[in-house]
């Protein structure tokens, strides 16, 4: 016995040492012409899997609800990176990414073997040794989950339903969108070329001052404000088309406008967006935010957003996880006292203005 632990103990030591001289003298071929070996595939693949199942139920907590009204911009964020490698309805994967090393799964395939809050971490995190990236920003948990949501669409999607909800009003993907009309198809995918299109992850943009949407891509193009939905697209527009394409949507008819107080309103949102939460030194949305022609250039217009996108919005700046220029921090104050009952009034008061804005109106400057 006492040999046998000697040699064990030889055979520990002598072990890595053999398999760093192995990899120094260069003998490993790490070409990808060829595939793994039938024990490293196993474990990579296993360890992979036992890991994405114990960090998800450690770390995941899924909601009741996925996001299926923010598959939109999902769905346009899929084909913009990830299409390419895993294929999408109607579409195959390139040449490229099937000599890759381990090849991408089909996802319409495989999104079932995983359940959401398994997805939500590798879409997140994504997974190492592999060519699957993690998502572009680590402080947007509520893309993520969009992007969740559209996955469990995928599976039975058409690919005439692929390319609408995907490709948007501009019917097309610019790789390389430079030039004022390939920027303008490229912000169409998610907002319309009119600017109206409205969700949880978009906002209305048309209507709204120039100087807002010009701040507003620079922050995104600088990172200040993080969007893993809005990384991709920015990274390939062209910085010189941003004051054009900030006076495009400008310009276009908006159904957002000044709302003035309804003094038989008497709801919690109502009470906090006119007049604010003295008590608890939360101030007055309007004060901000509602005379269009003395406020400041970069602020925006709210009334009449989508209530998804508006608790969103807040929630991020409550974290300090919203940026968007020299004024945000302005919001982090205001935010970081709101409640999530506040929240939820203030996106529910703001979101109902807009059926009462629905007739689009000139945009006032």
């Amino acid at each position: 016995m006492e040999l046998r632990w000697k040699h064990l103990a030889i055979a520990l030591t002598i072990f890595p040492v053999a398999i760093i001289v192995f990899a120094w003298i260069g003998f490993f071929n790490i070409g990808a012409s060829t595939g793994h070996w039938k024990v490293t595939e196993w474990l990579l693949h296993s360890a992979m899997r036992t890991a994405v199942k114990t960090y998800a139920l450690l770390e995941v907590d899924a909601p009741a609800q996925l996001p299926r009204h923010d598959i939109g911009p999902a769905a346009g964020h899929f084909a913009r990176g990830c299409a390419i490698c895993h294929g999408a309805p109607g579409e195959l994967v390139s040449p490229s990414a099937q000599r890759m090393l381990p090849p991408p799964p089909d996802l319409t395939e495989k999104v079932g073997e995983w359940n959401d809050a398994e997805l939500f971490w590798i879409v997140k995190y994504g997974v190492r040794f592999t060519g699957m990236p993690a998502w572009p920003t680590q402080a947007r948990d509520d893309e993520v989950w969009a992007m969740v949501a559209f996955l469990r669409e995928l599976p039975g999607m058409s690919a005439q339903s692929y390319r609408a909800l995907s490709l948007g009003q501009s019917g097309r993907l610019e790789i390389s969108p430079r030039g004022f009309a390939n920027a303008i198809a490229e912000c169409s995918r998610c907002h319309g070329r009119d600017g109206l299109k409205a969700g949880g992850l978009v906002p209305i943009i048309a209507g709204q001052k120039e100087g807002y949407l010009l701040a507003s891509l620079r922050s995104y193009a600088d990172r200040e404000r993080r969007s893993g939905i809005m990384a991709l697209p920015i990274s390939a527009l062209d910085p010189a088309v941003f004051p054009d394409v900030a006076r495009h949507f400008s310009r276009q008819p908006s159904r957002l406008r000044q709302i003035m107080p309804d003094e038989d309103d008497r709801s919690d949102g109502a009470r906090i967006v006119f007049g604010g939460a003295p008590d608890r030194a939360i101030p007055s949305c309007f004060g901000c935010h509602g005379n269009t022609a003395i406020r400041n250039e970069t602020y925006p217009d709210i009334a009449g957003q989508d209530e998804h996108y508006i608790a969103n919005q807040l929630r991020l700046f409550r974290a300090a996880a919203r940026g968007g220029g020299q004024n945000a921090h302005l919001m982090h104050k205001s935010a970081e006292r709101l409640s999530d009952a506040d929240i939820n009034a203030l996106a529910a008061f703001l979101g109902a203005l807009a059926a009462k804005n629905a007739t689009p109106t000139a945009a006032q400057r």
